[in-house]
């Protein structure tokens, strides 16, 4: 399959939607260096940032008075929240954003937090322009392939949502549940962007995977094709992973709660006071490794050049992400590390969710995945 040539339709949507899914990770990077640099309320209004289009940069091009402006606003903002996601049945959370105290503390003026959280929003404004692009150039597959089309669209609507988390993340002062659906989101949106790419490349070979096997493949008698369970076990690490993410979000924000308790001073004795989510995570960061040592194991045997590729990307990305890890723990937390620990695990997922499309792709398919030995019939 890898012989038939893309059409340009094909290659122009996998750009854009390659493009889009790179500026979501760094998107990704870019709120990591937000939430460590203490920067997410750098801005107290949204989307403008001071009520401007371009921040100040100076105090004193402010009214004496912001903070109670800004307070006032978000807290009209917040109520109205509660009292929607109350009507609707979300008592719980509700009751979260009335009595979250940090809404009505406003921070100081900071022209370098307040301009690191402004690139981080025109990011953001980039990538939905991306995404539009991406359901643009995935027109052509409402006849084609109309899953390709709303999988675009799916995650166009998404990226709308998201914004719309964004500004509640800002207004609720990073109200802990807001920040964790947040990240949790940004990797649906991952998932949707990766699949519609994926997707359109192996549409286009659709007529040469035809000719391949309109004739037997002299494949060795032990070529095999993987087994049912072993997508079941690229679920759960897939799930896992997810999981992950979602307490190493609730570490970060167990961080801020240690941080500002101890005024921001004594770094080396946060992670100490970390308490239990921590633990957690560290033990679920061992659960991760060990399930991805045993699907990678199987899928090598396969002998699949990509699957190998995917496997090996998978142990180096971990490998990596517990190393930010274990700097983490034992150097007090360093600020630069923060974004590229979670960057690095959000890549996971995406890895891991291409080896489940690929090996999903595998079993449907009648072709058997030969060992890399074996002679192949190759289109020409």
């Amino acid at each position: 399959m890898n012989n038939f040539h893309l059409s340009p339709a094909v290659r122009r949507f996998r750009f854009v939607g390659i493009l889009t899914v790179v500026s979501v990770y760094l998107l990704i990077l870019v709120g990591g260096v937000v939430r460590s640099t203490g920067s997410g309320m750098g801005c107290p209004d949204w989307p403008k940032c001071f009520g401007s289009w371009v921040p100040p940069t100076e105090a004193s091009q402010l009214p004496a008075n912001y903070k109670e402006i800004y307070t006032a606003q978000r807290v009209a903002k917040n109520q109205k929240l509660a009292r929607t996601l109350q009507k609707m049945g979300f008592a719980q959370v509700a009751g979260s954003i009335f009595a979250h105290p940090t809404q009505y503390i406003e921070t100081d003026f900071n022209p370098v937090k307040t301009w690191i959280e402004y690139v981080n929003r025109l990011l953001g404004a980039l990538i939905g322009v991306f995404v539009f692009l991406t359901v643009v150039f995935a027109l052509p597959y409402l006849r084609q392939d109309r899953v390709i089309f709303w999988l675009a669209f799916a995650s166009f609507l998404l990226t709308g949502v998201q914004g719309y988390l964004g500004s509640l993340v800002v207004s609720t002062n990073l109200l802990p549940v807001m920040v964790t659906v947040h990240m949790a989101l940004a990797l649906v949106i991952v998932a949707l962007l990766l699949y519609a790419v994926d997707r359109a490349r192996e549409g286009q070979g659709s007529i040469a995977l035809r000719i391949l096997n309109a004739a037997p493949i002299n494949a060795s008698a032990d070529a095999k094709r993987p087994a049912a369970t072993l997508q079941i076990w690229l679920w759960a690490a897939l799930l896992l992973t997810f999981w992950q993410i979602v307490l190493g979000t609730q570490v970060r924000e167990q961080v801020d709660i240690v941080s500002a308790a101890a005024g921001y001073v004594g770094r080396e004795n946060w992670v100490g006071k970390l308490g239990s989510v921590f633990s957690l995570h560290r033990t679920v960061s061992a659960a991760v490794l060990l399930l991805n040592v045993y699907v990678g194991y199987e899928l090598w045997q396969l002998a699949q050049q990509r699957l190998r590729k995917l496997v090996a990307a998978t142990l180096i990305l971990i490998g990596l992400e517990i190393l930010a890890g274990v700097v983490l723990a034992s150097f007090a937390l360093p600020a630069a590390v923060q974004p590229v620990h979670l960057t690095l695990a959000a890549g996971l997922f995406g890895i891991q969710f291409l080896t489940l499309l690929a090996v999903a792709r595998a079993r449907k398919s009648p072709e058997t995945i030969a060992p890399t030995d074996a002679p192949r019939r190759v289109v020409a």
